[in-house]
């Protein structure tokens, strides 16, 4: 893998406008993938997808979605210790499952009730439609941010146990140390800008509005090329 690469570029206080504006800034840093009939963009739901419709619009390359799922913490559900992606990419939190003596039941039935919810969400947003077939393929994973890596971790390893050619990871915004943790698992890794201090990933975005599951059908049924 070529890992954390050099196209990741610093600007310490970029500021988008909304999202698309994001990924049509994220596109002029992958135009080495422009028109390519063996380039994927998969976009994370739900914010990944506005940012990933304007990746794919700008390359002339088809868009899917990959859902990811938070794993909380029993009876505080809002703390993950893990997060789950749709094609059984897992991550877990080792340290906090062991520091909160959370059971393998425990942690299983989570995995479970996710996994359901995924395959329900995912059948909802494509309507009907099969998810698109990575192998062979360079799956340019794409998502609004990244902050602890967790989601996209999940990601990447779903992505890759579907045999891609090679995974991409996008994203407009992310702390420097995240990005270069991902780059130990993707095979490169993309990031316009990485503000010192990271705060949050809307602290680069003028619109950071939660994005409907609407948006996302929508976006999904729209051609990119």
């Amino acid at each position: 893998m070529a890992g954390w690469g050099g196209l990741a570029r610093r600007s310490a206080r970029r500021i988008f406008r909304d999202r698309r504006e994001a990924g049509r800034v994220l596109a002029e840093a992958l135009t080495a993938y422009h028109g390519r009939d063996d380039v994927l963009v998969l976009g994370l739901a739900r914010g990944g997808v506005p940012v990933g419709w304007e990746v794919a619009a700008a390359l002339r390359v088809p868009l899917d979605v990959v859902l990811v799922r938070k794993l909380g913490v029993p009876q505080w559900e809002e703390l993950a210790m893990g997060a789950l992606a749709s094609g059984g990419g897992l991550v877990v939190n080792d340290k906090l499952v062991k520091s909160l003596n959370i059971s393998d039941e425990a942690l299983r039935t989570a995995i479970e009730r996710e996994t359901e919810e995924l395959n329900r969400r995912e059948q909802a947003y494509r309507g009907g439609r099969d998810a698109a077939d990575v192998k062979g393929l360079v799956a340019i994973i794409v998502d609004d941010g990244i902050a602890t890596g967790a989601s996209m971790l999940a990601a990447v390893r779903a992505v890759r146990a579907a045999q891609p050619q090679s995974v991409v990871v996008a994203v407009p915004v992310g702390p420097a140390s995240t990005c270069r943790e991902l780059g130990l698992e993707a095979d490169d890794v993309v990031c316009v800008t990485m503000p010192t201090p990271f705060e949050a990933v809307g602290q680069v975005y003028a619109d950071f509005h939660q994005v409907s599951d609407g948006e996302v059908r929508d976006l999904l049924a729209t051609p990119t090329s």
